[in-house]
């Protein structure tokens, strides 16, 4: 019975502070977050996370991954690939310039910087489309070309994570090179086989039978763990694995009700448990117990922000786009949400980040998830 109260904890907090908060217009994560600071051993001190809670922490940051991956289709962008690959670049290029610095003037180690580098390359596509959608924007020009720099610079990030993972952290002895055409091979394979794999799950082609939905909804969770394990054979992160099967899906799973259905159960249950995880290994009590502290907390969220910004509101300038257009790229690109907490979750895992910059990075997403579609609204 011990082993199913923290759980049965971090359920009612997901449930409970979402309903709570939501009469603030809080964002869903940021919300979960906060609860889980709020109920975490710095906090209440409801519970602590234990190896149980702590692994199912970790199923729900590949879930999150996975679904990041699952909704980035590159391939809907097709007719404007160059451009939105100038201003992924000039998005992701200065503020992983700006981070790298920040962190190596504050004596941070060359690998730890760069994590913290690769953190401020990255944006969030899941707190930009409600935003999108509710200023009518999703579908518009505009709409597409931020959705579209947002998820090659979350792909680049992601790509450059692993890179520094399996030097931090080796899972093969592959060289570089020789491994990561391995794994495109690999993803070419994937993208071929899976839907020949899906078919052979399948009992019958009708979708009106639940029959059917049930075992596509199990093929795809099937095919999902098994896709993850052999990218970590080959040397992948779960989280960039988790990340990568949901790109090898996306192109694969047509149904909306089968799309619906899996995102309903990752964040459900899996992602909302993760966020509350994490919230709940913060400690908000170091900032004021340091001045040291206070400013890393302070030049990583302002540092973040402002690169973002700027570098987004320059780079769609440059690409042509008016100055209010610019703005509001500008705003879209400063949310950090799913790559930042993947990154300080494992960077916490492995020992590479301690608990300030563990704290920051939430306190960073916390800020950050809250204000981008704020200012998206005032500008729009």
């Amino acid at each position: 019975m011990e082993q199913f109260l923290p759980f049965f904890i971090v359920l009612f907090a997901g449930v409970f502070f979402s309903g709570l908060f939501k009469t603030f217009h809080l964002p869903w994560a940021v919300t979960l977050l906060i609860g889980g600071i709020i109920i975490g051993p710095q906090g209440l001190g409801f519970f602590e996370v234990d190896q149980t809670i702590n692994f199912i922490g970790q199923i729900g940051l590949i879930f999150l991954m996975f679904m990041a991956g699952l909704e980035s289709h590159l391939s809907d962008y097709s007719g404007s690939k160059k451009k939105l690959l100038f201003i992924s670049f000039v998005n992701g290029f200065i503020p992983f310039l700006i981070g790298f610095t920040i962190s190596i003037l504050l004596g941070f180690s060359a690998t730890v910087s760069a994590l913290i580098g690769v953190v401020f390359i990255s944006s969030s596509v899941a707190v930009i489309i409600p935003s999108l959608e509710s200023t009518g924007l999703i579908y518009s020009n505009l709409g597409k070309s931020i959705i579209g720099s947002i998820i090659i610079q979350d792909v680049a990030s992601l790509i450059l994570l692993s890179i520094l993972l399996q030097n931090i952290n080796p899972v093969t002895s592959l060289p570089l090179p020789v491994f990561y055409s391995l794994l495109l091979i690999t993803i070419i394979i994937l993208r071929w086989a899976i839907p020949k794999v899906r078919w052979i799950f399948s009992v019958t082609t009708d979708e009106k039978d639940k029959i059917f939905f049930q075992r596509e909804l199990r093929s795809i969770f099937t095919i999902l763990i098994g896709t993850v394990i052999v990218f970590e054979l080959l040397g992948l992160h779960p989280i960039v694995a988790g990340f990568f099967t949901g790109f090898v899906l996306a192109n694969s799973i047509k149904s909306e009700v089968l799309i619906e259905k899996i995102r309903t159960i990752s964040y459900g249950l899996f992602i909302p448990t993760f966020f509350v995880v994490v919230g709940a290994q913060a400690d908000i009590s170091i900032l004021y117990g340091s001045n040291g502290i206070l400013l890393v907390t302070l030049l990583i969220v302002f540092g973040s922000i402002i690169s973002k910004y700027l570098s987004g509101y320059f780079g769609f300038k440059i690409a042509g786009f008016s100055n209010n257009e610019s703005k509001t790229f500008g705003a879209a690109s400063i949310p950090q949400l799913s790559t930042t907490l993947a990154v300080a979750f494992t960077g916490f895992e492995l020992g590479l980040f301690g608990q300030p910059i563990l704290t920051s990075m939430i306190i960073l997403s916390v800020v950050t998830t809250f204000l981008g579609p704020v200012l998206m609204r005032a500008l729009g």
